[in-house]
């Protein structure tokens, strides 16, 4: 089940992106230092008592040369269509302005809950300020202080208790979750409709014509499968032809219920740095990842053409040089039966638990054939190792020092652990521990 989505919406400068920052505190990911593995400042996670959540700054959505009432209307727009509660952002000091009516009068027509929030409150005798903002008509106002942080638990308290319990479809337990992810038209809905063997979705020539959100459990050769389809563009409009942001949100819901991630790639229009992008948030999730090169059938090849854009593939993802590869045509059909086989096998690689007596052969054969380098005279030792965790699967390396475990040195490790074990398609973790540390 997907965590829900709250939006911050308000004009600019009355404290979108602090209050962003103050809502996801620390939990904004660190990136690695590989290309593709980025994360924008709009999308952010947070929890709040027993709630977790998406949040999204659309103070980071860009929208062209547009004036600035255009520019929040078209923002809040994407808020209506993504989030499950938005979070209204207005400026106690400069009081109500004609722009926040707008916008409210928007957020009223959406049908979806609203908080208002009135910032630059910072003290108790400033509190009478809000008061103007219930002629919003949008309820209670909450008056806080993004800078000082005063009130934000109040509004969060607020905001949760709008989220509504959604039931988790009833799947089999051994069921494999796969999502399918990528920029607009790049065909996820045809490939959903030609698993399944039938319309399940609508599917037009226009980017970004799925409805909703649909998973849909299946049965093929003996295993149970879902797919938790992702949605397109509810409702068509400028804003989404002029930026791409918004299908990065719509993939970390599908990626986050899912054990499997397909991204697909347009193979008649080639790689684009959002592919890269959206590959690299099923990454950084930990996600079994298998790459879909869609609409094969339209690219003009000779004997070739396949290998090398195979090749420009593992250039452009050399973060998830483990990721299997799979060119298809959801439209005639082709090679659509492999698809399922490598989901299945990447989702047991996703699962797989090594012995702990081979883990342990494999690492120290990997110790002998290139020992570890030293840092200033000191060598690091690695005195065993254990698999902590699977899916992704997870494993600690007991050792001397930390500190001289280098980047380098683990990645050697896992190139040795997929020769040994295979993990296709998976991601592995590697994390060191001092020798009789917890």
């Amino acid at each position: 089940m997907s965590k829900p989505t709250i939006a911050i919406v308000g004009r600019p400068n009355v404290g979108k992106s602090t209050l962003f920052n103050r809502i996801v505190g620390g939990r904004m990911a660190i990136v690695e230092d590989k290309p593709g593995v980025t994360r924008d400042r709009l999308y952010g996670n947070g929890s709040w008592l027993t709630h977790d959540f998406h949040v999204i700054d659309t103070g980071g959505i860009e929208i062209g040369d547009e004036p600035l009432l255009e520019k929040m209307r078209a923002q809040a727009e994407i808020a209506v269509d993504e989030a499950d509660v938005i979070l209204f952002l207005v400026d106690g000091r400069t009081g109500l302005t004609d722009a926040d009516e707008t916008v409210a009068d928007l957020l009223r027509k959406s049908k979806k809950p609203v908080v208002v929030a009135v910032n630059k409150l910072d003290n108790y005798q400033q509190r009478e300020l809000m008061y103007e903002f219930y002629a919003l008509g949008l309820g209670d106002p909450y008056a806080i202080s993004c800078a000082h942080g005063q009130g934000i638990g109040d509004l969060l308290d607020a905001v949760v208790a709008q989220f509504s319990d959604n039931e988790p479809i009833n799947e089999a337990d051994d069921a494999i979750r796969f999502a399918l992810i990528g920029r607009p038209n790049v065909g996820k809905s045809s490939l959903v409709n030609t698993i399944l063997g039938k319309e399940r979705v609508i599917v037009s020539d226009l980017a970004g014509t799925t409805r909703d959100a649909i998973d849909t459990p299946f049965s093929r050769d003996g295993q149970e499968y879902v797919i938790v389809d992702t949605a397109g563009i509810r409702r068509r409009g400028r804003v989404y032809e002029k930026t791409e942001k918004y299908s990065v949100l719509r993939a970390q819901r599908s990626i986050e219920e899912s054990d499997v991630v397909l991204v697909l790639i347009n193979g008649e229009e080639g790689i684009i740095e959002q592919d890269k992008k959206i590959a690299g948030y099923a990454h950084e999730a930990g996600r079994a990842i298998v790459l879909v090169v869609n609409k094969w059938d339209a690219v003009e090849k000779d004997d070739k053409t396949m290998e090398k854009f195979r090749r420009k593939i593992r250039e452009q993802f050399q973060f998830i040089d483990y990721a299997p590869i799979v060119f298809l045509s959801a439209l005639t059909g082709s090679r659509v039966d492999q698809v399922l086989p490598v989901i299945r096998q990447v989702a047991e690689n996703h699962s797989l638990r090594v012995q702990t007596s081979l883990l342990n052969d494999c690492i120290m054969d990997t110790i002998a054939m290139t020992p570890p380098p030293s840092d200033k005279g000191k060598r690091l030792k690695i005195f065993y190792a254990t698999q902590v965790a699977v899916r992704p699967p997870m494993f600690v390396l007991f050792v001397n020092d930390p500190e001289l475990l280098h980047f380098s040195y683990v990645r050697h490790i896992e190139n040795r652990l997929r020769e040994t074990f295979g993990f296709i398609g998976t991601p592995i973790k590697i994390v060191s521990r001092k020798k009789n540390e917890k």
